[in-house]
């Protein structure tokens, strides 16, 4: 494809709708479901149709694009595909606040984006387009959802949750704003209610042991969050039998991980739900009492969330039980504290506080004895202070104390003689737990997949016949906020018993989400393929990803569950391996300048980098900020993540609109490595528009001069072609090092910088050295068409060379070789003069050429005490 008549100047707005255009037409990126040859799959991480592409997207696209392109260019078949994680509740509560059914707004934003995404220039296969609110993609999600309820692997049990008592529905627990329902500001209450479970504990030794197969394409930072997210414990759970046994005749059974601080339990708390907690708060109601009662309704007010219960105020009541210390035989008070969940473990642990950061603060907040039984060795040998008690908290070093016989012994020798003890008398085992839990699945909202199950009064809980699926979502449904809608349409959830005939109703929870992210890069192999999750040959050839792209902010979940759900089809015989995901690669934020004014109520308002008028000095910095809509002064509050609540998010549109997708491109992987936080800046957009407008001037003048074609005749080149030559094919090796192996884009760029700036300085004076410019020139032009594919493909073409079919240059070694090398002189360490000199000149000629130096000689007043001669480096005269 050729420019006719082509712009001697960069007119990015006239060639990239032809080039994109083109690419369109001629399929450009398609790939088949099955290929032969060298081929790789580049996946970044799919959008939400969110209506507006933010920064974010943009760097995420662009680097899975370059290296996509790059890897085009070394003759692999790639595919990159591209789809829309279109369900969730975004979408639900924008149709709620607008009217409109959730499908309308996702596939008009999808639409939007699409289009936005085009003109990014990337090389997206868009045949395999799809969006995971369609049954032709969760079909096969509640197809493997019945496998596993068949297996045993999924199954039912009761969950406490957020519940709106309002909005009649179950808020995840940022929806709960300082204890109220973030829309309706009713005081949001814990329910228990049923729910689906994917067993992902079943498969957390294995999750575990195969981050050791991605230490050499993983980040080290995000094997390390998986591992503690999996969380593996090697411990004891140890019973304390009942003291009240005519009250409560169980005992409480307690999961711990240092059963050597058995001895220092003075108390043990239970989740307000506990049994021995309402048993007791039963019998305190009958005797007049309430207290008991009131308190276990306020906790079952309070979050469900871990991290917000481990920086919560303690608080605690007694329930005026006791059970029997499992050692020593001593009543050990029953609490009921805020900070226990009956949704983890046994619902009960026991308080250390000598020992423990939350017990320690429970223990001092109700009077309770706290007692030191671990001596750290690294602690002061007096007597245990409260004040100083971190000084034993979490040590393992250190051996028992105030223990009766297990003083003296290490914590390991504690946990031995305990088992030993203990075990025979049924009161203890050892156990491995994991801080992982079981994956609950229930989501009580509408624009979700539905779950295909049906709740029969006879049979229980029966999965839908295959024949059956998918069980298809209305919608055509505007929700109101009010609950789950589906609860209220009896034509979708009136049915039948597949097993007795009888009526039946049908789950009106959805699916969580993250179920629809956790398998779609498998589903790209074979978008179309109506026979299963993925048509096997596709699996073969496609999976697993090679390089996966996303923000580490998707670290934990995302990627945990995509494992788990790698490892679920791969038992299923859908796909093969352990592993999604042979490489990732986590991009960094992008960050950009804040500007906000104060109310006296303390209330900031939060002004767009767009509407605001800059007065800088000479080094770039911010004089005065002026919002030009009253132009009045505006605080500069500094560089954070882009985002709506701080509206300093920069529309990709504008910056492709004023410069083109290319500068955009550029900018994006120019101004950080791809890991690291990207500091937004005009100026850099700005300078990677010049850079790609002096390439362009680059190659159209080399044309207009229409230089003969000639060949490359190595032994007539002039040092000044040798040199060019060399500096070419050190770029070459530099950048095509620098995409593959360090993925260090930037640097990338700045290599080709460099060449331009050798090409620029460059004389053509001869044949020969118009063949060594035109190969360099060709050459800039392909290293950058990764980065900026519509420029080089346009230019590439007045060369002569398609760039679609074009190959990465191969390194000349022999160009690499240096006649002559360069000597910085320096006399007491400061710089006095250069030489430039043959390669393979002795160390005493270099030191006799350095002194010649007339601008050296100057500075040698006297005598030198020293000379040091490092070869191709330096020489420093000390005098």
């Amino acid at each position: 494809m050729t420019i006719s008549h082509i712009d001697p100047e960069y007119q990015a707005s006239a060639i990239e709708p032809t080039v994109q255009q083109d690419w369109e037409s001629r399929k450009a990126f398609k790939v088949a479901d099955t290929v032969e040859g060298k081929h790789r799959y580049i996946l970044s991480m799919f959008p939400y149709p969110s209506g507006k592409l933010h920064m974010g997207h943009v760097r995420n696209y662009t680097i899975g694009d370059v290296i996509s392109r790059f890897y085009r260019l070394k003759g692999e078949t790639v595919l990159q595909p591209m789809g829309w994680d279109a369900f969730g509740l975004p979408a639900e509560n924008a149709a709620i606040a607008h009217q409109v059914a959730p499908a309308k707004w996702t596939f008009e934003n999808i639409a939007y984006m699409r289009d936005q995404l085009k003109k990014l220039g990337l090389s997206v296969d868009w045949d395999r387009e799809f969006a995971t609110c369609t049954p032709e993609y969760y079909h096969w999600e509640q197809w493997l959802f019945v496998q596993l309820y068949k297996k045993g692997l999924i199954y039912r049990k009761l969950s406490t949750v957020n519940w709106d008592p309002v909005d009649q529905t179950v808020l995840a627990n940022e929806q709960v704003e300082n204890g109220r329902g973030w829309r309706s500001g009713a005081l949001v209450e814990k329910r228990d209610i049923p729910m689906y479970y994917f067993r992902i504990t079943d498969y957390a030794q294995e999750l575990l042991d195969d981050l050791d197969s991605l230490k050499d394409g993983w980040p080290q930072q995000v094997l390390t969050m998986q591992r503690n997210w999996i969380g593996r414990s090697q411990g004891m759970d140890v019973t304390f039998p009942s003291a009240n046994t005519e009250i409560y005749a169980e005992g409480l059974s307690v999961y711990t991980t240092r059963p050597d601080t058995l001895m220092g339990v003075s108390y043990v708390a239970v989740a307000a739900e506990h049994p021995i907690a309402l048993k007791a708060a039963a019998l305190q109601s009958e005797a007049g009492h309430p207290e008991l009662a009131a308190f276990i309704e306020e906790c079952r007010m309070g979050s469900v969330a871990e991290a917000d219960l481990a920086v919560a105020e303690k608080k605690g009541m007694a329930t005026g039980l006791f059970v029997k210390h499992p050692v020593s035989g001593e009543e050990v008070p029953v609490w009921i504290a805020n900070y226990v969940l009956m949704s983890y473990g046994s619902g009960a642990v026991m308080g250390v506080p000598a020992h423990d950061e939350r017990d320690f603060e429970f223990a001092n907040k109700f009077g309770l004895q706290i007692t030191q039984v671990i001596d750290n060795a690294k602690a002061d040998d007096g007597e245990y202070d409260s004040t100083t008690w971190q000084d034993w908290y979490g040590t393992k070093e250190g051996k028992l104390i105030h223990s009766g016989d297990l003083n003296g012994l290490t914590i390991q020798e504690a946990y031995d003689a305990l088992l030993a003890k203990l075990e025979p008398q049924q009161l203890a085992n050892p156990k491995v737990q994991f801080r992982l839990r079981d994956w609950g699945v229930s989501r009580q909202r509408y624009w979700g997949c539905p779950i295909p199950m049906i709740n029969c009064n006879t049979c229980g809980q029966v999965p839908v016949p295959e024949e059956q699926l998918p069980v298809i979502l209305p919608t055509d449904v505007v929700p109101d906020g009010s609950g789950n809608p589906l609860n209220k349409m009896p034509e979708f959830y009136e049915t039948q018993c597949p097993s007795c005939g009888g009526d039946a109703r049908r789950e009106t929870d959805t699916l969580d989400t993250f179920v629809e992210s956790s398998w779609y890069y498998a589903r790209y192999a074979s978008p179309d393929f109506t026979g299963g999750m993925v048509k096997p040959e596709a699996a073969q050839s496609w999976l697993p990803v090679n390089q996966y792209i996303g923000g580490v902010e998707h670290a934990i979940l995302h990627l945990l569950y995509a494992r788990f759900f790698h490892k679920l089809m791969r038992d299923e015989g859908v796909v093969q391996g352990n592993e999604p995901f042979t490489n990732l690669l986590t991009q960094g934020m992008v960050l950009a300048d804040t500007f906000y004014r104060e109310a006296e109520s303390g209330k900031k308002t939060w002004f767009n980098p767009a509407d605001i008028e800059l007065e800088k000095d000479e080094k770039g910095r911010i004089l005065s900020a002026k919002y030009t809509g009253d132009g009045q002064d505006v605080v500069v509050g500094g560089q954070e993540k882009m985002s709506k609540s701080k509206n300093n998010g920069i529309d990709p549109q504008s910056i492709i609109d004023q410069y083109g997708a290319d500068t955009a491109r550029v900018f994006m992987m120019f101004a950080a490595p791809p890991d690291q936080s990207l500091e937004w800046s005009d100026a850099g957009v700005e300078g990677s528009n010049r850079f790609l407008k002096r390439v362009w001037r680059l190659a159209t003048g080399f044309l207009e001069k229409d230089y003969s074609v000639t060949p490359l005749e190595l032994a007539q080149l002039s040092t000044e072609a040798q040199d060019l030559r060399r500096k070419t094919h050190e770029t070459i090796q530099k950048v095509g090092d620098d995409i593959e192996r360090r993925h260090a884009f930037n640097t990338a760029i700045a290599a080709m910088m460099e060449l331009l700036n050798a090409n620029n300085k460059f004389e053509v004076k001869n044949d020969q050295d118009s063949a060594v410019a035109r190969e360099s020139i060709t050459t800039l032009l392909t290293l950058l068409a990764p980065f900026a594919p519509h420029l080089s493909q346009v230019l590439l073409a007045e060369f002569g060379i398609e760039l679609t079919s074009a190959l990465f240059p191969s390194v000349d070694e022999s160009a690499l070789t240096r006649n002559t090398q360069t000597i910085v002189v320096q006399v007491n360490g400061k710089l006095r003069g250069k030489l430039e000199v043959a390669v393979d000149l002795s160390k005493d000629e270099i030191l006799a050429l350095a002194k010649a130096l007339p601008e050296v000689q100057q500075f040698l007043t006297g005598a030198t005490k020293k000379e040091i001669v490092v070869p191709n480096k330096l020489v420093n005269l000390v005098v």
